[in-house]
């Protein structure tokens, strides 16, 4: 007996992940992809890691979810690949208590969830997470953070030169602000794949608080969101950037709060509507327009928050988003592949 994909959500067919991409992890996977060769590069260096043994790993020691192991859950995988309209991937489960779930590969992706991430979201919430992990497989999230692992790997074995760890050290903060951004990407992808806003706000809840839900409320987590971001005085702008370092995942609070603006916004209605970028139109996205966008982004949010030290820095970048991307148009032009030319 074959599982059929559920009929009664919205489909998108086509869709781009530039649909759902936070601006800042959209302008960034523009940029990179437009350049000749970069992906094919990142996908030898992502192969160093052997794929194929990371798979087998996966299939020794876990459960493979199917039609007669963890239906329910190979349902969803069923459900979130058609929404979302790209090739279903494998799912195994493994056994651990921490609530956890990634996206792993690059040229055949599969997904790991934990017993502990099952065991903690109910149906709907299990949807969520599904779809999260195959946004990050439409994105190609994987292929990317090929770069930050080995950046960090590196970073590390030249720690005793000062200068040169220095500059690598800079390189792996802005990547992993690019991965915190992707986060986001990904919570919106798993809240089009369930299209139901409640459920995507309670899995985020219980990834903070665990999974007695009714002792929380929705609407004192967002005050909470509200209440990190105002901040007393400048020194606690300088701690959340210090707690940054080494962070690949937002705060749960910043998570939930980005995700109901976004759940809020005329963009996810648009969506839904059928108004979204589609996959086939990718090449022809402008990487200077994307840099724009994501420098917008950041002046936004900087225009929202009442962080002192955000409010003190917030003129200092005014205009960065257009040298970036004049700086990308002509990196772009450059390196592009060379096919663009012969189908323009």
């Amino acid at each position: 007996m074959t599982t059929e994909p559920d009929r009664s959500r919205v489909r998108f067919p086509d869709l781009s992940s530039r649909a759902y991409e936070h601006p800042a992890d959209r302008g960034a996977l523009v940029a990179m992809r437009s350049l000749r060769g970069f992906d094919i590069l990142l996908r030898k260096m992502s192969g160093l890691f052997n794929e194929r043994s990371l798979r087998l790993h996966f299939l020794s020691s876990s459960v493979r979810v199917g039609e007669t192991q963890f239906r329910d859950v190979y349902q969803d995988v069923v459900d979130a690949a058609h929404i979302l309209d790209v090739e279903r991937p494998e799912l195994f489960i493994v056994q651990d208590p921490n609530p956890r779930a990634m996206a792993i590969g690059t040229d055949k992706p599969f997904i790991v969830v934990t017993t502990g991430l099952f065991d903690l979201l109910d149906a709907e919430e299990r949807r969520v997470a599904i779809g999260h992990e195959v946004g990050h497989i439409l994105s190609g999230h994987a292929v990317y953070r090929t770069l930050l692992l080995m950046l960090t790997r590196l970073a590390l074995r030249v720690a005793w030169i000062p200068l040169g760890y220095v500059g690598l050290r800079a390189i792996v903060f802005a990547l992993e602000e690019w991965q915190r951004k992707s986060e986001l990407s990904a919570d919106r992808a798993g809240l089009l794949a369930s299209q139901d806003p409640q459920a995507a706000k309670r899995s985020l809840m219980k990834m903070a608080g665990g999974s007695r839900l009714g002792e929380m409320d929705v609407d004192a987590f967002l005050q909470q969101a509200r209440e990190y971001d105002a901040g007393e005085d400048a020194r606690d702008g300088v701690i959340k950037l210090m707690s940054l370092m080494g962070r690949t995942h937002p705060q749960a609070v910043v998570r939930l709060a980005e995700l109901d603006r976004w759940a809020a916004s005329g963009e996810y209605s648009r969506i839904l509507a059928g108004d979204y970028p589609r996959r086939s139109d990718d090449r022809d996205a402008s990487v200077s327009q994307e840099v724009r966008n994501a420098a917008k982004s950041y002046q936004e949010s900087w225009n929202r928050t009442s962080d002192p030290l955000i409010s003190t820095l917030r003129d200092i970048f005014s205009g960065v988003g257009d040298a970036g991307g004049k700086l990308f148009d002509n990196l772009s032009s450059r390196m592009r592949r060379p096919s663009d030319s012969s189908d323009q």
